[in-house]
């Protein structure tokens, strides 16, 4: 078992309202534009990796493992502050984007479909 320094603060985690499958979806905004940059999912150690080193971690669902932004790509998050929703079920991440935050190399990944209203 892992010690208590390397698992989620238990009064973090004992909050978590996470879907079947362990996770969370995590919303990265840039901290000082509000700008919403991207989602990704975190599960325990993906949240605890993040709140500890500064560096947005995600688990990858397609690929089965984590991944820290900017290591491959060298678009970095760097951590401002992270909040949990009112229903603990989402957490918010504010961050320092450095370069793009979409896997498409576009500053966001919400700005390219945008659809139309009624």
């Amino acid at each position: 078992m892992p010690s208590d320094d390397t698992r989620l603060a238990p009064e973090i985690a004992r909050r978590l309202k996470r879907s079947a499958d362990g996770l969370i979806p995590a919303i990265a905004q840039q901290y000082d534009t509000k700008e919403v940059l991207m989602l990704g999912w975190m599960d325990d150690e993906a949240l605890r990796r993040t709140l500890t080193t500064g560096r947005c971690t995600y688990w990858s669902r397609s690929r089965r493992e984590y991944w820290v932004k900017g290591d491959t790509s060298g678009h970095y998050q760097h951590v401002k502050s992270v909040a949990l929703d009112c229903d603990a079920d989402t957490v918010l991440v504010q961050v320092d984007q450095i370069g793009a935050a979409c896997h498409t190399g576009a500053r966001t990944c919400f700005d390219e479909d945008v659809l139309p209203l009624a």
